[in-house]
């Protein structure tokens, strides 16, 4: 008898069922199933609007691993047909439609991150295109006679937004039901997906029971906040930390998490046994222990699950080399100074001025040293957002020019100069 075959012990249920999970329904039905030794199909969509995954998607997908390494079947749904649709997710604002290449572009970069914590190999992926590119008026029609306007308007966001009067497209409402339909389309057991997903799934698990299948699971994993500490985990937010980020780059963002998500990280993401965490919880509330400790141990749990041992180590001593001793690194990025760049920031200082800009005010490439003003060159090398950010990153100290704070706008830069911004950000320009 193989994995899939056996029945899950009571150990396995409560480590699968307990641990960084949020709500399960009906979860006395889900460890029915898992008793019983089905091979259950576990269904996870992505909307393919956006090509990348950050710690937060990590969530559900280590639990999605954890089935998988007791025999079950991960059905990874590409969502290419409500990709055009769009979701708000309590955005409260639609999406762009996306074309058939960008669709796809995403999808591709999406799933090597994927990859790299659910087992390629044990993962049946399918595109909504399968049903629904034979879909009909008349399937659509009968898919949309099933639920009621009043049903709809129960999501938060949707009855959020009509009550203030904000437009709501015809085809939002549709992408519950297309979400749903998938769960029919491939038979799922138990679907995946984060707190803010639940009156989604739950119109899933209700087409199921009208088409007379057994209606799903609904597995539901808590919000993993951001770096910033406040809000919930998110690219736009720019308060995230990709799974694709370099190792340096991964485990600079969780040093800087705030102390208070410690606990929360440790417990979400990684598989450090829960007897420890207890220790861990205990040393902060007495403070015997020091949270810069943890936070070493919680970025080389990540580093390490992300990458290898190796990685994490290599980025451990450059962590402490560059932010603990302020060396800088051995590598960083180069920014090469042209005659196109110098034009770029004449014409800014033009508009700003009112005159035109010498030579001599700005300078050469091939000459030594020049007064462009530092807060705009940040902005041209994308080293901050705007120029009004440069400006109040510099006031802040934040930034300094070969190993010098700067103090003001104006600070000379020649050829060689290395610019920091923050602790994570250097450039040498050449």
């Amino acid at each position: 008898m193989d994995n899939s075959e056996k029945a899950t012990s009571n150990q396995e249920i409560n480590r699968l069922l307990k641990r960084g999970v949020a709500e399960i329904i009906i979860e006395d039905e889900l460890v029915e199933l898992l008793r019983s030794g089905k091979k259950l199909r576990l269904k996870e969509g992505f909307d393919p609007s956006f090509p990348d995954i950050h710690l937060g998607h990590m969530v559900a997908l280590r639990k999605l691993r954890q089935f998988q390494d007791l025999g079950h079947q991960v059905i990874l749904i590409v969502g290419d047909w409500t990709a055009q649709i769009g979701d708000p997710s309590g955005a409260s604002a639609t999406r762009p439609m996306l074309s058939k290449e960008q669709v796809q572009a995403n999808a591709e970069t999406y799933m090597q991150q994927f990859f790299k914590v659910v087992d390629k190999k044990r993962t049946e992926v399918r595109w909504q295109s399968e049903w629904f590119g034979k879909f009909t008026l008349a399937d659509v029609i009968q898919l949309t006679s099933k639920f009621t306007i009043a049903q709809l308007m129960a999501r938060e966001d949707f009855s959020n937004r009509y009550n203030a009067g904000r437009p709501i497209a015809m085809t939002e409402l549709l992408y519950p039901l297309l979400q749903a339909y998938d769960s029919v389309a491939i038979r799922a057991d138990v679907e995946f997906g984060g707190t803010d997903q639940t009156f989604n799934l739950h119109v899933g698990r209700e087409l199921q029971s009208m088409v007379g299948q057994r209606p799903q699971q609904l597995f539901l994993v808590p919000i993993l906040t951001g770096t910033d500490g406040s809000q919930k985990m998110s690219k736009s937010l720019d308060n995230y930390i990709g799974v694709a980020e370099p190792p340096n780059e991964i485990y600079g963002k969780v040093m800087s998490i705030p102390d208070k998500l410690i606990l929360s990280y440790f417990e979400l993401v990684t598989d450090v046994p829960d007897e420890e965490l207890e220790e861990f919880r205990q040393g902060l509330k007495d403070e015997t222990t020091n949270p810069m400790m943890l936070k070493k141990r919680l970025a080389k749990e990540i580093v390490t699950q992300l990458y290898d041992q190796k990685a994490a180590t290599e980025a451990e001593e450059q962590f402490t080399k560059v932010f603990q001793k302020r060396e800088r690194p051995e590598e960083m990025p180069e920014f090469k100074v042209t005659e196109e760049l110098l034009a770029k920031i004449k014409a800014r200082l033009f508009k700003e001025k009112g005159y035109v800009v010498s030579d001599s005010e700005v300078g050469k490439p091939e000459t030594k040293e020049w007064d462009v003003p530092v807060s705009l060159l940040l902005s041209e090398l994308g080293l901050a957002k705007s120029r009004s950010e440069a400006k109040r990153l510099i006031e802040q100290g934040a930034v300094a020019v070969d190993d010098n704070t700067v103090t003001e706008v104006d600070w000379k830069i020649k050829i060689g100069s290395i610019i920091r911004v923050g602790k994570r950000r250097w450039v040498k320009l050449v």
